[in-house]
């Protein structure tokens, strides 16, 4: 059973006989923009660490809620598209960098991962688990798990498996934590207001 997502619930009708259907293809474009613009926010709220590449960020919260407000395709597609406004040369990455240099540095395999969190959020969300607070925290819990994934191979290849961990994911656990335990409660909140359509 396929669930509506919160883009979906305010979404033109797409049907033939609805004046509002040519709209539904720009609202898409103008949530994936808007999105990728969410995220490049969130990225600019950074700590770096001094004994790590990788920096403390809001940018893997911004990805997770993506997914999961805007669904699987837009949701993936916003990522992409942030990336690719990254690597054009926008200062959109975490502490206003941008460049391809991002993509194959120590830092790329979280890029990576944010694409196929971002879309799996979308997927779980989909399928409705967004709607509890269990399902929807099993659901940013397995976006992180990707994420973290993709990163901490692509780092190892940087740091040494031994370092790994240290530098890629403790130092973000408690911060992540809170992040998706409150996530948790506020998207289930969300759908009881709308009557959980």
């Amino acid at each position: 059973m396929t669930y509506t997502t919160y883009a979906d619930v305010f979404r033109p009708d797409l049907s033939k006989n609805s004046r509002f259907a040519r709209f539904a293809r720009v609202y898409d474009f103008v949530l994936i923009i808007g999105a990728s613009v969410f995220i490049a926010l969130c990225a600019q709220i950074a700590i770096p660490l001094p004994y790590s590449p990788v920096p403390i960020t809001g940018q893997t919260l911004a990805v997770l809620l993506t997914g999961i407000l805007l669904g699987s395709k837009r949701g993936g597609a916003a990522v992409i598209a942030y990336c690719a406004e990254g690597a054009a040369g926008l200062p959109v990455f975490a502490g206003g960098g941008f460049g391809i240099q991002h993509f194959i540095g120590p830092t790329g395999g979280y890029l990576a991962g944010f694409i196929l969190a971002a879309y799996a959020c979308g997927y779980l969300a989909e399928r409705g688990w967004d709607r509890t607070f269990a399902l929807t925290l099993l659901t940013m819990i397995t976006g992180k798990v990707i994420i973290y994934a993709c990163g901490l191979l692509w780092l190892a290849k940087w740091v040494g498996f031994n370092q790994v961990l240290i530098m890629g994911l403790y130092p973000f656990v408690p911060g992540m934590l809170i992040k998706i335990a409150l996530a948790a409660m506020i998207l289930p909140l969300g759908w009881k207001f709308l009557g959980s359509k």
